[in-house]
């Protein structure tokens, strides 16, 4: 049986892209979490768990096969299942599904570093740095092209819920924490993926945790 193991729900974006592409291969998966930066945060980051991916998760374990990284994780379960569940069918749209899911996992860095993910909060709208809205400009420019080009009449990016949607769905999340600016053909898919099924499991546990990151947190005013 497959065991994933995950940090908080609240905050840990990479967890979150692998946990929904273990619910969207639907094969039965043990799920631990496990809390980021506690008081046993580097004793347990050293245990034989954890060791292949030097403490980062998630990381997934199928028997003795281990897979960390989330896009690693994507293409061992796309794999596992048959090519069916994660990428779309014609040769066309996976090339720019898996470009895009590339560029999402390598770059962006200006809004995952000043706006990280914190389910749990609704922050009012502040002025956004430019270098921050030069990444949404790309990603909503993504989001676009595969729409008109292969959205169909799906409410997801490629029609069909699958691995892009999986690596965006944090974007999406900070979007709505952060308040940011979006066009509005942006809005309907982000509603989208919020109330997928997976993704408002995901919430409710988040909004359960007990657990509180000062570093992940901000005031919503100033």
């Amino acid at each position: 049986m497959l065991k994933l193991i995950i940090g908080n729900k609240a905050y840990s974006s990479w967890s979150l892209r692998g946990w929904l592409a273990c619910k969207q291969s639907r094969l039965p998966f043990e799920e631990v979490v496990v809390p980021l930066y506690n008081a046993e945060w580097d004793k347990r980051r050293e245990g034989a768990e954890f060791g292949p991916s030097s403490g980062k998760v998630p990381i997934l374990w199928d028997d003795d096969a281990v897979v960390w990284d989330s896009l690693a994780i994507v293409e061992y379960l796309n794999d596992k299942t048959g090519n069916t569940l994660f990428w779309p069918e014609g040769e066309a749209a996976r090339a720019m599904a898996r470009s895009m899911a590339a560029e999402m996992h390598s770059s962006f860095l200006a809004l995952r570093r000043k706006h990280s993910m914190n389910i749990r909060q609704v922050y009012p709208p502040q002025p956004t740095d430019a270098d921050v809205l030069q990444d949404l400009s790309r990603i909503m420019e993504l989001w676009a092209q595969a729409r008109a080009r292969y959205g169909g009449e799906g409410e997801y990016l490629f029609g069909e819920f699958g691995a892009v949607d999986i690596m965006y769905a944090p974007v999406v999340t900070r979007i709505v924490t952060y308040s940011l600016p979006v066009p509005r053909f942006a809005q309907s898919y982000m509603l989208a993926v919020l109330q997928h099924p997976f993704m408002q499991d995901w919430i409710a546990a988040a909004q359960e945790e007990d657990w509180v990151i000062e570093q992940f947190e901000m005031p919503a005013t100033d």
